[in-house]
């Protein structure tokens, strides 16, 4: 698939693919399409909103508790999610910060919702913590 060719369709694509357990790197695509001089602050935007997207659906998947799906479709056990109550528990919410992180980021997403943190400052916080991602990522870009 071209996703460049896609543009800002491909690159929410890539955004909300990134953001599941899916091994992709929306970062690659973002540059791709600042290269072929697509809009920087729409790219932001549409990037920061796919990736949320994809980070509310691990969240609403959490928050369903299937777990025969979740290790099966995402590949986290429960107990890769129980590492993460200390930290949900001290600091709720504002957890939601880090879920671009590599590697940890998707099960975060899970975690929120496996322990019902409410949803609305989840929501914020997790599009703050992207949306600061990928500015980020367009500093170093330019």
């Amino acid at each position: 698939m071209d996703w460049i060719e896609l543009g800002y369709f491909g690159l929410f694509l890539a955004s909300f693919l990134a953001a599941t357990i899916l091994p992709f790197s929306s970062e690659i695509i973002l540059a791709g399409v600042l290269a072929a001089g697509f809009d920087p602050v729409l790219c932001l935007f549409v990037a920061s909103f796919g990736n949320w997207l994809g980070g509310m659906s691990s969240y609403g998947l959490g928050w369903l508790g299937d777990w025969k799906k979740i290790s099966k479709w995402l590949r986290v056990d429960a107990h890769q999610i129980d590492r993460w109550r200390p930290q949900i528990n001290r600091y709720g919410p504002w957890t939601a910060l880090l879920c671009w992180l590599p590697f940890v980021g998707d099960p975060l997403a899970i975690a929120l919702g496996v322990f019902r943190v409410r949803i609305l400052p989840v929501s914020i916080f997790m599009v703050l913590g992207k949306f600061l991602r990928y500015l980020l990522v367009l500093k170093l870009l330019s």
